[in-house]
């Protein structure tokens, strides 16, 4: 299943920013709007939550001009966002050691969640620059 939605993604390369873009813009969302505002549910300082949503909005904006403007060099600017989304993990894992006595059970498995899903599109993200850039995924 992973190697069919990798071989499609490498066929249509804009897609991959277009689900980078719309994960970003719900993760800003989340930060700045949800969460902030209730945030004695979630635990995480608000603070963070700036600066966690901020990121994610400037990687919504990269990969919205990708999706609307990219016609060549997939695999680099591929690679960027994935890079990005892994330092974007490790600051997050970093706030929640950080403020761990503060968040709530609900935060702690919303920002656990997060990462996962957020490595998992990091995954195919690799798989597909290495596809589009050597023709096999096996590489």
């Amino acid at each position: 299943m992973i190697n069919k939605l990798i071989n499609h993604l490498s066929e249509k390369q804009n897609t991959l920013f277009l689900i980078d873009a719309l994960g970003a813009i719900l993760t800003s969302f989340f930060m700045f709007i949800i969460m902030r505002q209730f945030n004695e549910y979630f635990g995480m300082p608000k603070s963070v939550l700036t600066y966690l949503g901020g990121i994610a909005f400037c990687f919504c904006v990269y990969s919205t001009s990708c999706f609307l403007f990219l016609r060549g060099q997939w695999p680099l600017f591929i690679r960027i966002i994935s890079i990005s989304n892994l330092l974007y993990c490790a600051f997050t894992i970093g706030a929640l050691v950080n403020s761990y006595t503060l968040l709530t059970q609900i935060g702690l498995i919303y920002f656990l969640t997060e990462i996962v899903i957020i490595l998992l599109l990091c995954y195919v993200e690799l798989k597909v620059a290495r596809k589009i850039k050597y023709g096999n995924i096996d590489h």
